[in-house]
């Protein structure tokens, strides 16, 4: 134990089950005692008496594969891609390197904690966890955001879209994505440290949700709380705003070309994109506005919640695969070229 006398005011930490016991001592003219308590580990409690579901984290391997495989590929195009080496693509390659990440984050602890039943997570683990897990979500969050005002500039205002959108302020914006995120979550997490846990370790979650561990506190945790409002608030809505107001303006663009063909055109190179704003950001909306108007079962929640963390990153590099021309093209290309190369070893192999 660790002791200081500068005061009559008493502030003990007790750390872990309890591991560590550190009393502080500071000037003060009333005499107060606080006690922090943290736990060892917490236990991730997961589905609750739901039968058979091993099988659903069976799923989430199949989840993780095609995630992994899916945003290495599209990475793997638009590096290789010279066609594709523009700030658009800067943004696009970010956010499947978001989703890969923020997917890695999440998935194998789930499948460690839950299908080899390694439940309990130290304190430090856990607001690891937290922390990554919420940091690559915002991230992907302002990713699309950025490819929205790429859109934004592409459409309304296509004669200054080469001098405005270019790589040094694409990678700009997405330097400054991340100062801002690493800087918010790590102040949401660390306030965390501020809580006393006295009551129970077990998180009723699939992974060291916020919510659910600052509830296991009982200490005053409504900066928590308001900070969670605000993430919530700053970061999933303030973003459905602003990419709505960028279409409605894309919209009124669109509407003032005269030549149908040129609209829809125009049109075309927003539908991926679309596409990936509402996979991200309706179930997300959908799960928490119900959540506040009605109470949801905790099975439900769980799985509402991870479907709606674990299938966008899955599906996006498979949308840009599919709905966008230009990586199409470069698909083809580098198929004909490998093609190509293929056939002139094999002739010159023949000839020796």
């Amino acid at each position: 134990m660790i002791q200081e006398v500068t005061g009559n005011r008493n502030i003990s930490f007790l750390s872990a089950g309890f591991s560590g016991n550190t009393t502080f001592q500071t000037t003060g003219n009333s005499s107060a005692n606080e006690t922090f308590v943290r736990p060892a580990t917490f236990f991730i409690n997961g589905f609750s008496n739901m039968p058979h579901a091993k099988y659903y984290y069976v799923f989430l391997c199949f989840v993780y594969a095609v995630t992994v495989l899916g945003n290495s590929f599209i990475m793997c195009i638009i590096y290789f891609a010279r066609r594709l080496h523009t700030a658009k693509y800067i943004a696009v390659f970010h956010l499947a390197l978001s989703d890969l990440c923020g997917s890695s984050a999440l998935i194998p602890k789930l499948i460690e904690m839950f299908l080899f039943e390694r439940q309990e997570i130290s304190y430090e683990e856990c607001l690891m966890n937290m922390f990554f897990v919420f940091n690559f979500m915002n991230v992907q969050s302002l990713t699309l955001l950025a490819l929205a005002y790429d859109r934004l500039v592409a459409i309304c205002f296509p004669l200054k879209y080469h001098a405005v959108i270019t790589k040094t302020s694409m990678s700009l914006i997405i330097g400054s994505m991340w100062i801002f995120s690493v800087s918010f979550f790590s102040v949401l997490v660390g306030l965390v440290n501020r809580l006393s846990f006295c009551r129970t370790n077990v998180v009723n979650s699939y992974f060291c949700d916020h919510g659910p561990v600052i509830s296991l506190s009982c200490n005053g945790n409504s900066i928590n709380y308001l900070l969670a409002y605000i993430c919530f608030g700053l970061l999933i809505c303030m973003p459905v705003i602003l990419v709505t107001l960028t279409y409605c303006c894309i919209a009124l663009a669109l509407l003032k070309i005269a030549h149908g063909a040129d609209r829809i055109k125009a049109m075309k190179t927003c539908t991926s994109h679309l596409v990936l704003v509402a996979i991200f950001y309706l179930p997300i909306l959908s799960v928490n506005v119900k959540s506040m108007s009605t109470s949801i079962d905790l099975n439900s929640r769980i799985i509402n919640n991870s479907l709606t963390q674990i299938i966008p990153p899955m599906l996006n590099p498979i949308i840009y695969t599919l709905k966008t021309e230009e990586v199409m093209q470069s698909i083809k290309e580098m198929y004909k070229r490998r093609k190509v190369n293929t056939i002139s070893e094999r002739n010159v192999k023949q000839r020796k």
